[in-house]
C-alpha cells in the first residue's frame, strides 16, 4: 500500500529519493531508455543520473497519460 509523506517525514525524502533513483536506474526499462536516447541525443550522457532518471520518469508518465 502506498505511504504518503506528511510534513514530519520530509527529512526522509532525500534518502527515499536516492533509493528510488537507484532502483529505477537499475531497471531494464531505464537502461533501454538510456540506450535509445544515446543513439540520437549525445547530451544525455552529460546529464547527471538524477536528471536522467527525472527525464525518464517524465517521459514515461507523459506516455502513460497519453
Amino acid at each position: 500500500m502506498a505511504r504518503f509523506l506528511n510534513a514530519t517525514d520530509r527529512s526522509e525524502q532525500p534518502h527515499i529519493w536516492e533509493q528510488l533513483k537507484d532502483a529505477i536506474a537499475s531497471s531494464s526499462g531505464f537502461q533501454r531508455w538510456q540506450l535509445e536516447h544515446r543513439s540520437f541525443d549525445n547530451q544525455i550522457q552529460s546529464l547527471s543520473l538524477d536528471h536522467q532518471v527525472r527525464s525518464y520518469l517524465r517521459e514515461t508518465l507523459e506516455t502513460l497519460a497519453y
